[in-house]
Protein backbone atom coordinates (compact mmCIF):
# COMPACT_ATOMS: atom_id res chain seq x y z
CA UNK A 1 0.00 0.00 0.00
CA UNK A 2 1.08 3.41 -0.88
CA UNK A 3 1.99 6.05 1.64
CA UNK A 4 -0.87 8.29 1.99
CA UNK A 5 -0.31 11.90 0.07
CA UNK A 6 -0.79 13.86 3.36
CA UNK A 7 1.87 12.02 5.00
CA UNK A 8 4.32 13.21 2.53
CA UNK A 9 3.22 16.25 2.29
CA UNK A 10 3.64 16.57 6.12
CA UNK A 11 7.05 15.22 5.63
CA UNK A 12 8.07 17.89 3.05
CA UNK A 13 7.22 20.58 5.68
CA UNK A 14 9.69 18.89 8.35
CA UNK A 15 13.33 20.24 8.45
CA UNK A 16 14.18 16.49 7.35
CA UNK A 17 11.93 17.01 4.19
CA UNK A 18 13.43 20.56 3.47
CA UNK A 19 16.61 18.89 3.45
CA UNK A 20 15.41 16.44 1.44
CA UNK A 21 13.89 18.46 -1.11
CA UNK A 22 16.72 21.01 -1.57
CA UNK A 23 19.43 18.51 -2.25
CA UNK A 24 17.78 16.30 -4.50
CA UNK A 25 16.23 19.17 -6.53
CA UNK A 26 19.44 20.58 -7.17
CA UNK A 27 20.51 17.17 -8.88
CA UNK A 28 17.21 17.39 -10.38
CA UNK A 29 17.79 21.25 -12.14
CA UNK A 30 21.56 20.14 -12.89
CA UNK A 31 20.13 17.61 -15.37
CA UNK A 32 17.30 19.57 -16.51
CA UNK A 33 18.14 22.98 -15.99
CA UNK A 34 15.68 24.30 -19.01
CA UNK A 35 12.23 23.22 -19.50
CA UNK A 36 10.92 26.23 -21.76
CA UNK A 37 8.67 25.32 -24.33
CA UNK A 38 8.31 21.71 -23.48
CA UNK A 39 5.43 19.54 -21.22
CA UNK A 40 6.62 18.42 -17.88
CA UNK A 41 4.52 15.50 -15.96
CA UNK A 42 5.73 14.69 -12.54
CA UNK A 43 4.34 11.45 -11.26
CA UNK A 44 4.04 9.85 -7.79
CA UNK A 45 4.60 12.79 -5.33
CA UNK A 46 6.67 15.23 -7.08
CA UNK A 47 5.15 18.62 -6.29
CA UNK A 48 7.94 19.37 -4.19
CA UNK A 49 10.43 19.62 -7.17
CA UNK A 50 8.09 21.04 -9.65
CA UNK A 51 7.56 24.34 -9.26
CA UNK A 52 11.08 25.56 -11.71
CA UNK A 53 9.35 24.08 -13.99
CA UNK A 54 5.55 25.30 -13.26
CA UNK A 55 6.83 28.95 -14.38
CA UNK A 56 8.98 28.01 -17.26
CA UNK A 57 7.38 25.50 -19.28
CA UNK A 58 4.77 25.44 -21.53
CA UNK A 59 2.77 22.96 -19.64
CA UNK A 60 2.90 21.41 -16.12
CA UNK A 61 1.19 18.77 -14.50
CA UNK A 62 1.38 16.38 -11.17
CA UNK A 63 -0.36 13.22 -11.38
CA UNK A 64 -0.76 11.32 -8.02
CA UNK A 65 -1.81 7.11 -7.68
CA UNK A 66 -5.60 6.79 -6.68
CA UNK A 67 -4.02 4.49 -3.64
CA UNK A 68 -1.89 7.25 -2.40
CA UNK A 69 -4.42 10.21 -2.62
CA UNK A 70 -3.98 13.73 -3.35
CA UNK A 71 -3.12 16.97 -1.99
CA UNK A 72 -5.26 19.59 -3.16
CA UNK A 73 -2.31 22.36 -4.68
CA UNK A 74 -2.74 25.96 -3.49
CA UNK A 75 -4.41 28.72 -6.24
CA UNK A 76 -0.95 29.10 -7.78
CA UNK A 77 0.55 25.26 -7.21
CA UNK A 78 1.16 22.69 -9.83
CA UNK A 79 -2.63 21.36 -11.23
CA UNK A 80 -2.64 18.34 -9.49
CA UNK A 81 -4.50 15.05 -11.49
CA UNK A 82 -5.64 11.76 -9.26
CA UNK A 83 -5.96 8.95 -11.01
CA UNK A 84 -4.93 4.95 -12.18
CA UNK A 85 -1.08 5.40 -12.63
CA UNK A 86 -1.40 2.41 -15.13
CA UNK A 87 -3.73 3.96 -17.28
CA UNK A 88 -2.90 7.39 -17.17
CA UNK A 89 -5.76 10.12 -18.67
CA UNK A 90 -3.10 11.65 -21.91
CA UNK A 91 -2.88 11.28 -25.22
CA UNK A 92 0.38 9.37 -26.76
CA UNK A 93 3.25 11.26 -27.22
CA UNK A 94 2.62 14.04 -24.99
CA UNK A 95 5.29 14.93 -22.57
CA UNK A 96 8.89 15.75 -23.07
CA UNK A 97 10.15 15.30 -19.81
CA UNK A 98 8.69 12.92 -16.67
CA UNK A 99 10.05 12.94 -13.27
CA UNK A 100 9.02 9.80 -11.32
CA UNK A 101 9.36 10.29 -7.44
CA UNK A 102 8.01 8.22 -4.78
CA UNK A 103 6.74 6.33 -7.41
CA UNK A 104 8.14 3.06 -8.01
CA UNK A 105 9.12 1.90 -4.53
CA UNK A 106 5.42 0.96 -3.81
CA UNK A 107 4.06 0.35 -7.53
CA UNK A 108 1.83 -2.35 -7.68
CA UNK A 109 3.49 -3.60 -10.56
CA UNK A 110 6.61 -1.88 -12.29
CA UNK A 111 6.73 -2.95 -15.87
CA UNK A 112 2.97 -1.67 -16.63
CA UNK A 113 4.02 1.32 -14.98
CA UNK A 114 6.41 1.69 -16.96
CA UNK A 115 4.86 1.00 -20.71
CA UNK A 116 2.73 3.91 -19.06
CA UNK A 117 5.20 6.43 -19.18
CA UNK A 118 7.02 4.94 -22.47
CA UNK A 119 3.18 5.57 -24.00
CA UNK A 120 3.17 9.27 -22.98
CA UNK A 121 6.44 10.26 -23.64
CA UNK A 122 7.16 12.02 -26.62
CA UNK A 123 10.28 10.66 -28.73
CA UNK A 124 13.51 11.62 -27.75
CA UNK A 125 11.28 12.74 -24.35
CA UNK A 126 13.27 12.30 -21.03
CA UNK A 127 12.14 10.36 -18.03
CA UNK A 128 13.96 10.85 -14.83
CA UNK A 129 14.05 8.74 -11.77
CA UNK A 130 14.57 9.58 -8.05
CA UNK A 131 14.21 6.50 -5.61
CA UNK A 132 15.31 5.40 -2.67
CA UNK A 133 19.14 3.39 -2.44
CA UNK A 134 19.88 -0.11 -1.24
CA UNK A 135 22.60 0.94 0.40
CA UNK A 136 22.22 4.43 1.54
CA UNK A 137 20.72 5.36 5.41
CA UNK A 138 17.37 6.97 4.27
CA UNK A 139 16.26 3.34 3.16
CA UNK A 140 16.64 2.13 6.81
CA UNK A 141 14.65 4.77 8.66
CA UNK A 142 11.13 4.03 8.30
CA UNK A 143 10.69 7.98 9.54
CA UNK A 144 10.59 9.07 6.66
CA UNK A 145 9.08 8.42 2.78
CA UNK A 146 12.58 7.14 1.43
CA UNK A 147 12.38 3.76 4.39
CA UNK A 148 9.04 2.82 2.75
CA UNK A 149 8.55 0.07 -0.05
CA UNK A 150 11.37 -1.30 -2.15
CA UNK A 151 14.72 0.14 -2.68
CA UNK A 152 16.93 0.22 -5.39
CA UNK A 153 20.58 -0.54 -7.14
CA UNK A 154 21.54 1.04 -9.83
CA UNK A 155 21.72 -2.63 -11.42
CA UNK A 156 18.12 -2.86 -10.86
CA UNK A 157 17.41 0.64 -12.34
CA UNK A 158 19.44 -0.06 -15.50
CA UNK A 159 17.31 -3.59 -16.23
CA UNK A 160 14.07 -1.94 -15.51
CA UNK A 161 14.86 0.69 -18.12
CA UNK A 162 16.22 -1.28 -20.49
CA UNK A 163 13.02 -3.59 -20.47
CA UNK A 164 10.81 -0.58 -20.57
CA UNK A 165 13.14 0.39 -23.87
CA UNK A 166 14.52 3.50 -22.16
CA UNK A 167 18.09 3.95 -22.77
CA UNK A 168 19.99 5.03 -19.46
CA UNK A 169 21.77 8.52 -19.92
CA UNK A 170 22.98 9.78 -16.65
CA UNK A 171 23.18 9.05 -13.11
CA UNK A 172 23.71 10.72 -9.77
CA UNK A 173 23.07 10.72 -5.79
CA UNK A 174 21.78 12.85 -3.13
CA UNK A 175 21.11 12.80 0.05
CA UNK A 176 24.89 11.83 1.83
CA UNK A 177 23.60 13.24 4.96
CA UNK A 178 22.05 10.71 7.56
CA UNK A 179 18.41 10.87 7.97
CA UNK A 180 19.28 12.19 11.34
CA UNK A 181 17.71 15.70 13.39
CA UNK A 182 21.15 17.23 13.64
CA UNK A 183 22.58 15.93 10.55
CA UNK A 184 20.03 17.58 8.35
CA UNK A 185 20.49 21.06 9.60
CA UNK A 186 21.11 23.09 6.22
CA UNK A 187 25.23 23.97 6.74
CA UNK A 188 25.81 20.61 8.23
CA UNK A 189 23.89 18.98 5.62
CA UNK A 190 25.52 20.70 2.80
CA UNK A 191 29.03 19.79 4.49
CA UNK A 192 27.67 15.91 4.10
CA UNK A 193 26.58 16.21 0.48
CA UNK A 194 29.99 18.21 -0.71
CA UNK A 195 32.09 15.47 1.43
CA UNK A 196 30.02 12.54 0.28
CA UNK A 197 29.75 13.36 -3.20
CA UNK A 198 33.96 12.31 -2.98
CA UNK A 199 34.33 10.10 -0.41
CA UNK A 200 31.43 7.62 -0.94
CA UNK A 201 29.76 8.27 -4.15
CA UNK A 202 27.97 4.86 -3.77
CA UNK A 203 26.26 5.72 -0.49
CA UNK A 204 23.77 8.27 -1.41
CA UNK A 205 20.40 7.59 0.23
CA UNK A 206 18.99 8.53 -3.44
CA UNK A 207 19.73 7.28 -7.39
CA UNK A 208 18.50 9.64 -9.61
CA UNK A 209 18.75 7.91 -13.54
CA UNK A 210 18.14 9.82 -16.54
CA UNK A 211 16.75 7.90 -19.45
CA UNK A 212 15.68 8.65 -23.16
CA UNK A 213 12.54 7.33 -24.95
CA UNK A 214 14.46 5.88 -28.57
CA UNK A 215 11.76 5.36 -31.28
CA UNK A 216 13.97 3.87 -34.08
CA UNK A 217 14.36 0.58 -34.76
CA UNK A 218 17.74 0.20 -33.94
CA UNK A 219 18.99 1.40 -30.31
CA UNK A 220 22.65 2.35 -29.64
CA UNK A 221 24.50 0.02 -27.40
CA UNK A 222 26.48 1.93 -24.98
CA UNK A 223 27.51 1.80 -21.64
CA UNK A 224 26.60 4.98 -19.16
CA UNK A 225 29.00 6.73 -17.15
CA UNK A 226 28.07 8.03 -13.58
CA UNK A 227 27.48 12.00 -13.76
CA UNK A 228 29.53 13.84 -12.05
CA UNK A 229 29.43 17.01 -10.26
CA UNK A 230 31.15 19.00 -12.71
CA UNK A 231 29.17 17.55 -15.73
CA UNK A 232 25.58 17.79 -13.74
CA UNK A 233 26.48 21.11 -12.95
CA UNK A 234 26.57 22.17 -16.76
CA UNK A 235 24.18 22.69 -19.56
CA UNK A 236 22.71 19.38 -20.65
CA UNK A 237 21.12 19.17 -24.41
CA UNK A 238 17.82 18.81 -24.29
CA UNK A 239 15.73 16.37 -26.09
CA UNK A 240 13.41 17.82 -27.92
CA UNK A 241 10.12 15.66 -29.76
CA UNK A 242 9.77 16.31 -33.75
CA UNK A 243 6.80 18.91 -33.05
CA UNK A 244 9.34 21.32 -31.40
CA UNK A 245 11.90 21.02 -34.59
CA UNK A 246 10.83 22.67 -37.70
CA UNK A 247 12.25 23.46 -41.30
CA UNK A 248 16.08 22.94 -41.50
CA UNK A 249 16.25 22.58 -37.97
CA UNK A 250 14.41 19.80 -37.87
CA UNK A 251 15.96 17.93 -41.03
CA UNK A 252 19.25 18.52 -39.42
CA UNK A 253 18.61 17.17 -36.13
CA UNK A 254 16.93 14.28 -38.02
CA UNK A 255 20.44 12.78 -39.61
CA UNK A 256 21.98 13.76 -36.73
CA UNK A 257 19.77 11.08 -34.72
CA UNK A 258 20.15 8.80 -37.55
CA UNK A 259 23.98 8.91 -37.69
CA UNK A 260 23.84 8.85 -34.15
CA UNK A 261 21.98 5.36 -34.44
CA UNK A 262 24.30 4.10 -36.36
CA UNK A 263 27.39 4.49 -35.07
CA UNK A 264 28.36 7.27 -38.25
Amino acid sequence: MRRDATELDRFYKTRQGLTARRMIGRRIRALWPETRDLDVLGLGFANPYLDPYRRQSRRCISFMPAGQGVVVPAREGTPTALGDEVRLPFPEALFDRVLLVHALEEADSLPALLREIWRVMAPEGRLMLVTASRSGMWALSDKTPFGHGRPFTRGQLSGLLEDSLLEATAWSRALYAPPWGWATHRRIASVWEEVGEYAWPGLGGVILAEAVKHTGAVRPQRRTAPVRKRALEGQAQPALSPRHLSGRQGADRTLQDQRSLHGY
